[in-house]
C-alpha cells in the first residue's frame, strides 16, 4: 500500500472523519504541536511521533479534566501567570508522594510570585481524587493545586513526558516552567528513582523572573537577594562606559556584578521643593515605677 504522509507545523485540532482509502477504512483525531508525522499502518490505525518542547517553544495548549476542574483549558487557566507544569509516573507511588507534599508545603510561596502549580499523570480522575484523600488522612496535607487526569497519555505525549526506554507507560518526573506569554523558559526531567528538589524549581523561576525583570543573568548558585551578572561589553567603548560604572563589582572587565536587590536611589525633579524634615514628637518620660520594655526581637 502507497504510504501517505501527513506533516503540520502549527498548533491546531485536524478531525478526519471516517474515510477509505484503498479498501481500507480508519478515522483520527489529532493534536498537532510543532512537527509531527503521521503514517497509516497495515491495520489502518496511524502513528504518531512528536519531538520534545523545547525551551523558547509555545507551550502546547489543551483540554483536560483536572482535581479541579471538570472541563480545564489550560490557556484559559493559566491568564497571566507564570506556571510550573510538572508530570508524576503513578498515584499512590512513595516518591511520588513526597514531591507532592514538597510542592503543597511551598504552595504559598510560588503564589507570592505570581506562579501557578499543576501536577500531571497517566492516572484517572478517580485514582488522583483517591489518592489526594490517603496524602490529606496520612500525611495531614491538603493538595492544593490541580492534577492533571491523562490517562490517555494526550498531554504527556504532547509535552514528551513519556521515554519509552525508562517506561512506555508512565510519565518521566518532567517539569515545564512556563511565562505569561506561554513561552517555554526552562525545562528540566528527573529520572523515575530519583525525587526532584523543589527548593531548585523555586530557585530556577525565581532566576527567571529577576531575569526577565532586570535584563541581567544570575551566577552560579545564585539565590534571591544575592548580586546579578550585567550583559558584558561588546565593543571597546562599552569595557570602557562598563568599568566606570562604580556600582558594579568588577571581577574583570567581561564579568561583573551588581545588587538589584536594593532599588536605586531617584533624584529629586529639577526645580522641586525639597519637602521641609518633621521634627520628631518627644514621647512624655515613663514613670520611674514602670516595668522596662522587653528588647526588640532582631529576627
Amino acid at each position: 500500500m502507497p504510504t501517505a504522509l501527513l506533516a503540520a507545523n502549527a498548533t491546531r485540532k485536524f478531525f478526519f472523519d471516517p474515510g477509505f482509502i484503498e479498501g481500507r477504512d480508519f478515522s483520527l483525531s489529532l493534536r498537532v504541536t510543532g512537527g509531527v508525522s503521521v503514517l497509516p499502518t497495515e491495520g489502518g490505525f496511524m502513528s504518531e511521533e512528536r519531538g520534545l518542547p523545547r525551551i523558547g517553544d509555545p507551550a502546547p495548549d489543551f483540554s483536560a479534566v483536572t482535581t479541579q476542574h471538570t472541563d480545564f483549558s489550560f490557556s484559559a487557566w493559566q491568564e497571566q501567570h507564570w506556571v510550573v507544569l510538572f508530570s508524576h509516573p503513578a498515584d499512590f507511588t512513595p516518591v511520588c508522594t513526597t514531591e507532592l507534599v514538597a510542592f503543597a508545603q511551598l504552595y504559598d510561596q510560588f503564589r507570592q510570585r505570581g506562579v501557578k502549580l499543576i501536577g500531571l499523570s497517566v492516572d484517572s480522575i478517580h485514582a488522583h481524587l483517591a489518592w489526594l484523600r490517603n496524602i490529606h488522612e496520612k500525611m495531614g496535607t491538603t493538595i492544593p493545586f490541580p492534577m492533571i487526569a491523562d490517562a490517555d497519555m494526550r498531554v504527556a505525549k504532547l509535552y514528551g513526558m513519556i521515554h519509552p526506554n525508562a517506561s512506555s507507560t508512565a510519565t518521566v518526573r518532567a517539569v515545564f516552567i512556563i511565562d505569561p506569554k506561554r513561552v517555554i523558559r526552562a525545562l528540566v526531567y528527573y529520572p523515575l528513582n530519583a525525587g526532584r528538589n523543589v527548593d531548585e524549581i523555586f530557585r530556577l523561576v525565581t532566576a527567571l523572573q529577576t531575569t526577565e525583570r532586570f535584563a541581567c543573568s544570575t551566577p552560579a548558585n545564585w539565590r534571591e537577594g544575592e548580586k546579578v551578572v550585567v550583559p558584558p561589553p561588546k565593543t571597546v567603548q562599552e569595557v570602557d562606559q562598563a568599568l566606570a560604572k562604580t556600582e558594579y563589582e568588577h571581577r574583570d572587565f567581561y564579568l561583573a556584578l551588581k545588587d538589584v536587590s536594593k532599588p536605586a536611589a531617584s533624584k529629586p525633579a529639577e526645580g522641586a521643593v525639597p519637602t521641609p524634615a518633621v521634627a520628631p514628637v518627644a514621647k512624655p518620660a515613663e514613670s520611674k515605677t514602670s516595668q522596662p520594655a522587653e528588647s526588640a526581637s532582631s529576627a
